[in-house]
């Protein structure tokens, strides 16, 4: 499943699952965009540690909700590697609270990057996917998604929006031969988990089938399958990788 000369963005790739995700296609020999926002000195530490694995990489800031941002960076790509050919939107927030103290401005935050993000850059690169040979749209969604989450009314609306979102990509990409597909991660090991407390952790884990949290390779890996030749006939699906915590 190498990924040479393929040209990959993920977007929100400065730390966390994105960066995973970012690392692992340039071990496998793709040309690697780094989106990040702020968190400039992390996405040059990813495209370094790229790099150092033998692939090529760049950080492209871009605020995925500016769409002047994300044409800009479209160039930049085209100047630098040429079309896109593999698009990851995993940028994504959390404005976290139950949904009576929730504020309009908290909502509008959320889903203005978690799908106006989203919707700016598949646009922006659409045509680049559609005539890619074998091009893919992946979207990182979230089993919150699916099961809903206290306190994040915002976020599952998003990230549930985003199954059919990746549904109707998958049938107006089809007859150039692109795919569109999600992949919905369960509780995953990052800084992000680490602020838990612990005695939650544990009561997570309980209700995992398979004992453990994911780690960002689990996600990295599966992201990497579905941006491979070897997934060219699977379009329109969501990707559960959460360990079997809602069987």
């Amino acid at each position: 499943m190498k990924m040479d000369d393929r040209t990959c963005l993920i977007t929100g790739s400065g730390r966390g699952i994105g960066r995973g995700i970012a690392e692992h296609l340039g071990q496998e020999g793709a040309n690697v965009v780094v989106n990040y926002r702020s968190s400039e000195s992390s996405a040059l530490e990813a495209t370094e540690a790229i790099e150092a694995s033998g692939g090529r990489a760049i950080a492209a800031q871009a605020d995925v909700t500016d769409r002047d941002d994300v044409d800009a960076m479209r160039e930049r790509i085209h100047d630098e590697f040429g079309p896109l050919d593999v698009l990851v939107n995993n940028a994504g927030i959390t404005k976290d609270t139950r949904f009576t103290e929730m504020t309009r401005d908290e909502w509008d935050q959320v889903m203005n990057v978690n799908l106006g993000g989203t919707f700016n850059c598949t646009q922006a690169f659409y045509d680049d996917i559609r005539n890619a040979d074998e091009g893919r749209l992946i979207n990182i969604s979230s089993i919150v998604g699916k099961q809903g989450n206290f306190g994040q009314a915002n976020y599952a609306t998003a990230k549930s929006g985003l199954f059919g979102f990746t549904r109707t990509m998958a049938l107006e990409l089809a007859n150039g031969g692109s795919t569109a597909n999600c992949v919905a991660p369960g509780f995953t090991r990052t800084d992000m988990l680490e602020t838990v407390p612990e005695r939650v952790q544990e009561k997570i884990v309980a209700e995992i089938p398979l004992g453990r949290f994911a780690e960002i390779e689990d996600i990295a890996a599966t992201v990497r399958f579905l941006a491979s030749e070897e997934s060219s006939y699977i379009t329109g699906e969501v990707l559960d990788v959460n360990g079997g915590i809602d069987l």
